[in-house]
């Protein structure tokens, strides 16, 4: 496993719909090493701190392997590494392979995973198609973001180590279908209330989802 490129930017204004607000999904390859610190690359900025960034967001990692299927999809011609808005674009790490509070050393930096990433209306805005948000949910394509357990500097071509796996745990591919399906697997859904690691949130809207289905269970 491998970093492949280290990604940063600066919030931006982006005009669309006639409306103009400012993101921080535009990144570029950082040349040489940058350090990593508990909320975000140095040389890096989140636009909307609601949505993005802080401690359970401070890096998005996006893996290099889902390049082609979208250059496929949507050729582009200068679509560069963090075209998706990641800071790290990673090799050989997929959402069926990555588990919620997996520990990684990445250079002198040690992250963990939290959620996978939703995009929002930036995302649409960016590569300028109005069904960029649909085709990303349904790609399952979502990479996925750390929080910085140790600080440290980070660089392209650094080993990307497995340290632990927290238990009990769900992969980001798992996490993504439960969020984004409309029609949820039961039983991910009831091992997910005991995935402690994963945001309160996030277990509340699952919580809610099963009782759901457990009510109409009950009505047919």
């Amino acid at each position: 496993m491998k970093l492949i490129s280290v990604n940063v930017g600066l919030p931006r204004l982006l005009a669309r719909g006639g409306t103009t607000f400012k993101t921080g999904i535009f990144k570029s390859a950082v040349q040489g090493r940058a350090m990593l610190r508990k909320t975000n690359l140095d040389g890096d900025r989140q636009a909307d701190l609601s949505v993005h960034g802080g401690f359970n967001k401070a890096v998005y990692g996006y893996p290099s392997e889902h390049y082609a299927a979208w250059q496929a999809e949507l050729p582009d011609s200068s679509r560069a590494w963090g075209a998706f808005g990641e800071n790290f674009t990673t090799e050989g790490l997929l959402e069926a392979d990555v588990f919620v509070g997996d520990r990684y050393r990445v250079g002198g930096a040690v992250i963990r995973v939290t959620t996978p990433r939703l995009p929002c209306f930036k995302l649409a805005s960016k590569f300028q198609r109005d069904d960029m948000i649909e085709r990303f949910l349904r790609s399952e394509r979502c990479g996925f973001y750390f929080a910085v357990v140790e600080e440290g500097e980070v660089g392209a071509g650094d080993e990307i180590e497995f340290l632990r796996r927290e238990e009990p745990t769900l992969s980001i591919a798992e996490v993504n279908r439960l969020y984004s399906s409309k029609s949820p697997d039961r039983e991910t859904l009831r091992r997910s209330l005991d995935v402690k690691i994963l945001p309160q949130s996030w277990r509340d809207r699952f919580q809610s989802r099963l009782d759901e289905i457990d009510a109409l269970a009950q009505h047919k």
